[in-house]
């Protein structure tokens, strides 16, 4: 019996660290020398704080941030998701929120078709006061009921159905963050072709064998 076990573990062993090699350490290698592109900023202090709420609330399970190319789709550009997203475009992302569902529409370029701070303050406090047939959870947490709101409340602008108690509602400091969050999603600035080229060589070759 420990004849056989000894084999079967190392060949577990071989796979693992196979896998690491190929799926961990030659990525990292490859990407670790990208430059951040002279159109991206790092985030401000108030837009971590935004992002570990984007992180906490688990919008990653709903939505991308990975607009694909042409050649793997056109809905994505008939979305008006933006460009194809290539890796430098996710310089100062630790982790990366990039995603695999859908459920929601890709947020990667949110911060350029949806620039107000009003609009996404009100969709966190309640979806179906913009979308009436939104699924999307609201986050009334991230917000404070008050009977007037005082000097300095960012007030949330919500129709007369969506007051509780025709009370208003302020937004607290971690539904500001992950706003600023959110509106500094932005990766509309142009990237040079050789980094499209390199973002799809993989699947474009296939699409070439076929």
């Amino acid at each position: 019996m420990m004849n056989r076990l000894l084999p079967i573990a190392v060949g577990a062993i071989a796979i693992l660290a196979f896998a690491t090699l190929m799926l961990v350490i030659l990525p990292g290698i490859q990407i670790r020398t990208e430059q951040a592109p002279a159109g991206l900023q790092p985030y401000t202090a108030q837009e971590l704080a935004g992002r570990q709420q984007y992180v906490s609330l688990g919008c990653v399970y709903c939505h991308s941030q990975q607009p694909r190319s042409h050649e793997q789709t056109l809905a994505d550009a008939a979305q008006g998701w933006g460009r194809p997203s290539v890796a430098a475009d996710y310089v100062y992302d630790r982790p990366h929120q990039l995603g695999t569902m859908r459920t929601g529409p890709d947020l990667l370029n949110v911060g350029a078709r949806l620039p107000s701070a009003d609009w996404h303050l009100t969709h966190l406090y309640q979806p179906r006061a913009i979308f009436d047939w939104s699924n999307m959870p609201a986050f009334p947490f991230l917000f404070e009921e008050k009977v007037q709101a005082q000097p300095g409340d960012v007030v949330v602008k919500l129709p007369p159905e969506f007051r509780p108690d025709g009370k208003t509602i302020v937004a607290r400091q971690p539904a500001l963050d992950l706003v600023a969050y959110l509106q500094s999603l932005d990766r509309s600035y142009p990237v040079d072709n050789e980094k499209n080229a390199v973002r799809d060589q993989g699947f474009a070759k296939r699409l070439e064998d076929r």
